[in-house]
Parts: C-alpha cells; structure tokens; sequence
C-alpha cells in the first residue's frame, strides 16, 4: 500500500490553478510514471479539463517522457481497456486542443542521448525557471 500511495503521489501529480485575469483555468500536469494506465489516467483528467475549458500544461519525465517520442515503445503506445486509447494517442489529442503545451524535462533528452529531432511534431523541451514558476503559480490542489 505504501508503495501505491508513493507511486501516485510522485508518479502523476495533476495541478490546476486559476488565472487572476479571468476565469480561465491553467492546469499543469506532471507525469513521471511508467506504467501505461496510470499516464493514460493522467491523460484522461487531463482531457476532462481541456474539455470543461482549461488550457492544459504536460510536463512528461523520466519513463513518461517515452510518451513523446516519435518511434514510442508499445508500452506508449498500446490501446489500454476500456475504451482502447493509449496514452500516446490521448496526448496527441489533446495536443490538439487551443491552448495546450507539452514539454519533455530538460533533463531527458540528455539521459538518453537524444536530441529534440526525436521528439514528436509540437513536443517541446522545457525550461526549469519557466517550470518552476509554473509550479509555483499553481494552487497546488493534488488531484491524483
């Protein structure tokens, strides 16, 4: 059970926080885990969010960074049950909505050697200052 518990809270950690300008909502979504359900979850609330008109921020590190590669491991790209979606392709689409960024950490690009021209069409990498203050606007409410 402890092990789950860690798992959850550092493997998928979903912040949102809300905009002082207006009633947009920003929602950053960090994703370290490898095992494909528990990225897939974090797309899905992260879809949810998109949908009820957040603009959503992904940071993917460590295994989750997999997810951002253009010749993924099937682990990436298996359709998970119920509804037969990867977690890949749930990213993609939301890559697709207004409004939302996904980033690789700075640091995994250079843990596996690899250079940005790997990374799928729209992947970024991202920038620790920008990150942290990402983290840091945000209200920090754990919803995973």
């Amino acid at each position: 059970m402890k092990t789950l518990l860690s798992t959850l809270a550092v493997a998928a950690m979903t912040f949102a926080n809300t905009a002082m300008a207006d009633d947009q909502k920003d929602l950053l979504t960090i994703v370290t885990a490898p095992e494909p359900q528990t990225q897939l979850m974090s797309m899905v609330i992260t879809m949810q969010a998109v949908k009820q008109g957040a603009a959503a921020h992904i940071l993917l590190c460590g295994p989750a960074g997999d997810l951002a590669l253009k010749d993924a491991p099937a682990s990436a790209t298996a359709a998970q049950p119920p509804k037969g979606m990867s977690p890949q392709g749930l990213m993609q689409a939301i890559m697709k909505q207004p409004g939302t960024k996904v980033e690789v950490c700075a640091i995994y690009l250079p843990g596996k050697g690899a250079g940005p021209e790997v990374l799928l069409e729209g992947v970024g990498v991202a920038k620790p200052g920008a990150m942290a203050t990402a983290v840091l606007e945000a209200d920090a409410s754990m919803n995973f």
